[in-house]
């Protein structure tokens, strides 16, 4: 005798459904968080020493806020809503910091490796600066491009996502014990959010290859091995010159 409807365990397709179901219902990511980051990278950038810029100090930060306005204006809370125009708008922000902060990143190994420095304190402080707008700018890289970005994880179902940029431990924790399976992207239709992108970014710059997230493209690696590789030139540099500087 078959069990009573209620006790049946679900099948496979049922949860499928069930996790499209609760995907499709999300409101999507807050804008908050972008917010924030975006304007912490500007704001790192507008106060680097005068060295460590090619243009105008606030010709980049009144570009980058213009866009961030446009993108507000879109999306005001919640990340629900993508137009071409926004689309192109979100991933010209991320590379207008991104560029700003190469050049700088090219101005401070040249300072770095002047034979005589003015003022090796403020240029240490500095390269603190760029180091912490390499996380965000990448962080905010990797979230722009993943999957198709934050609108597409959150409003379409599972099945009509694009070819996923990096596998997240979520993604393959669905066999694991039951108080861990439970937060899997399949059990749970758990989606990367920005934060998840900053710690990915963050262990790449500190560890110098990914740890738990894998990339799995040809652009996630490319963008994983630039970051980690600019991160490896600036702590050596640092370490090197810091010690000199300091005495």
């Amino acid at each position: 005798m078959s069990p009573p409807l209620q006790d049946r365990p679900a099948r496979a397709d049922e949860q499928d459904v069930t996790n499209t179901s609760v995907r499709r219902e999300r409101r999507g990511e807050a804008r908050l968080p972008a917010v924030v980051a975006v304007l912490a990278a500007i704001a790192l950038y507008a106060f680097l020493p005068e060295t460590l810029l090619v243009l105008p100090r606030l010709l980049i930060p009144a570009l980058g806020v213009l866009l961030l306005i446009a993108l507000i204006v879109v999306n005001p809370k919640r990340l629900t809503r993508e137009t071409r125009l926004s689309r192109i708008a979100s991933l010209g922000l991320v590379a207008l910091i991104g560029l700003a902060n190469t050049v700088s990143l090219v101005m401070l190994l040249r300072e770095l490796l002047a034979s005589q420095v003015q003022d090796g304190r403020a240029l240490l402080v500095a390269a603190l600066q760029v180091w912490l707008t390499n996380i965000i700018v990448f962080g905010l890289a990797f979230w722009e491009l993943d999957r198709g970005g934050p609108v597409t994880r959150t409003q379409k179902p599972r099945a009509e996502l694009p070819r996923a940029d990096f596998r997240f431990s979520q993604d393959e924790n669905d066999d694991a014990v039951s108080e861990v399976a439970a937060g899997s992207s399949k059990q749970s239709g758990w989606v990367p959010a920005l934060h998840d992108y900053l710690y990915v970014s963050l262990t790449n710059s500190t560890a110098f290859s990914p740890t738990d997230t894998m990339p799995l493209t040809g652009r996630a690696k490319l963008l994983m091995g630039v970051q980690c590789t600019s991160a490896l030139i600036i702590s050596v540099l640092v370490i090197s010159r810091g010690v000199g500087i300091l005495q």
